[in-house]
C-alpha cells in the first residue's frame, strides 16, 4: 500500500509535534503541525515574557521622571536637535549582548504658542494693519526700539505701523550736446509715519517648556515698491539662536537624567 504525498506530510508533522522539540526563545513556544510554523504563546500567558513599549510626551519634566525611574544599567538616549527630541531605549543591550530595543520613551518637545508665533511671522510680507494686529497681540512678549536706539511703548510702535504713508518724487535731468541727447529720471520713494516708526522689536519668549527665556531680536523693514507699503521681521541671528537653543536642550536633558541613561547627539534606527 503506497501512502499520498499529503498523508506523508501529515504523518511527519504529528510525529515532530509529539515528540516536542526545543527552541531558543525567551518565552514558551511550540511546534505545531502546520507547516512548522512557530507559534508565540504569550498572549494565552497571564503576563507578558516582558515589559515593552514605547512612553510617548511633549513634557520635558515627565519625561525626565520616567527615564530615570526606569534606569536600566544599558540604557542610552539619542537627541536630534533639529526635531528637538530625543529617544531612551531601556533595554537596547551591548555589542555583546543586544537586547531587543522596543523598551522606549520618546521626547519631542513642543513649541510655545508664542515660539510658534514669531517663528511663523519672521520673513513675512504683511500690511499694516496685519503688522499692527500682531504686535497688539503679542505685546507683553515685546519691546520696541527706534533707528536710535531709544525705547519706545508697545502703543506708540503700533500708531507708528498704521499711520504709514508712502511719498514719491521724481528728479529728471536732461542734457542736450551737437551730436547727442540724453535724458535720466531717477525716482524716489519714501515712508514715513506720524510716530517714530520702531526698528528692532525684542520679542521675549521660553520657547519650549523646561529652557530658559530667550531674547529674539526682530529688525523691521518697511517695503514700499507695491501699492501700499508692506512690513517684514528678520530674525537677526537665526541660526546661531537656534543652535543655543539645542544645546541648552542636550545639557538640561542631561542634567535631569544623570546616570539613569547615557545620552548622545543623533539619531539611531532599531531595525
Amino acid at each position: 500500500m503506497s501512502l499520498s504525498k499529503e498523508a506523508l506530510e501529515l504523518i511527519q508533522e504529528n510525529t515532530i509535534a509529539a515528540v516536542g522539540r526545543d527552541l531558543p526563545a525567551l518565552g514558551p513556544v511550540v511546534v505545531v503541525p502546520q507547516n512548522f510554523n512557530v507559534v508565540d504563546l504569550e498572549r494565552y500567558q497571564e503576563g507578558r515574557n516582558r515589559f515593552r513599549g514605547t512612553y510617548s510626551t511633549h513634557s520635558l519634566a515627565d519625561y525626565s521622571a520616567y527615564v530615570v525611574e526606569r534606569a536600566a544599567p544599558a540604557a542610552r538616549g539619542f537627541i536630534d536637535q533639529d526635531t528637538m527630541s530625543c529617544i531612551v531605549l531601556f533595554n537596547i543591550g551591548t555589542a555583546e549582548e543586544p537586547g531587543h530595543a522596543d523598551d522606549r520613551a520618546v521626547l519631542r518637545l513642543k513649541a510655545s504658542a508664542a515660539f510658534a508665533a514669531v517663528q511663523a511671522v519672521c520673513g513675512q510680507s504683511l500690511i499694516q494693519k496685519a503688522m499692527s494686529d500682531w504686535i497688539e497681540d503679542w505685546n507683553q512678549h515685546l519691546s520696541a526700539t527706534d533707528e536710535n536706539g531709544q525705547t519706545m511703548s508697545i502703543a506708540k510702535a503700533i500708531a507708528a505701523v498704521r499711520t504709514i504713508t508712502v511719498k514719491a518724487s521724481s528728479e529728471s535731468d536732461h542734457a542736450v550736446g551737437e551730436t547727442r541727447a540724453s535724458r535720466s529720471t531717477m525716482d524716489q520713494i519714501e515712508a514715513s509715519s506720524k510716530e517714530t516708526l520702531p526698528a528692532w522689536l525684542d520679542f521675549k519668549v521660553v520657547p519650549f517648556e523646561g529652557l530658559a527665556e530667550q531674547v529674539i531680536r526682530l529688525r523691521v523693514s518697511v517695503i514700499t515698491g507695491g501699492s501700499q507699503p508692506v512690513l517684514k521681521l528678520r530674525w537677526i541671528g537665526e541660526e546661531a539662536q537656534r543652535e543655543a537653543i539645542a544645546q541648552e536642550f542636550k545639557l538640561v536633558l542631561e542634567t535631569k537624567v544623570g546616570s539613569s541613561a547615557k545620552l548622545a547627539l543623533g539619531t539611531f534606527d532599531a531595525k
